[in-house]
């Protein structure tokens, strides 16, 4: 049975373990790093990530682009959403459609 978890600031995901899911408090992104690079990611279907800690990991996201697990979504943090998140899935959606058509 595959797990949900989620990378983060402790402010920014400890309201998350209340919901059932794995939380990985880190400190700084090199933490976040060892979490995505683990061999124990690939135990989990969805891996949620803060904008902020992504921004600095975008090596170790770019290693699960292709693997059927783990998903790798972004979440606003604590301090708000950078856009970063929302982007992402318009580049996804441009590709897949042909088209923008969610708007800037």
């Amino acid at each position: 049975m595959y797990k949900i978890g989620v990378i983060g600031d402790r402010d920014s995901v400890q309201g998350f373990t209340a919901l059932g899911l794995t939380t990985f408090a880190v400190s700084d992104a090199d933490e976040a790093k060892d979490i995505l690079r683990s061999p124990e990611a690939a135990e989990y279907a969805v891996l949620f990530i803060t904008e902020q800690l992504a921004a600095e990991c975008e090596h170790a996201i770019a290693l699960h682009r292709y693997n059927r697990t783990p998903a790798v979504i972004l979440i606003p943090g604590k301090d708000g959403s950078l856009g970063i998140g929302l982007s992402n899935v318009g580049k996804r959606v441009e590709k897949a459609v042909g088209s923008n058509i969610l708007g800037d």
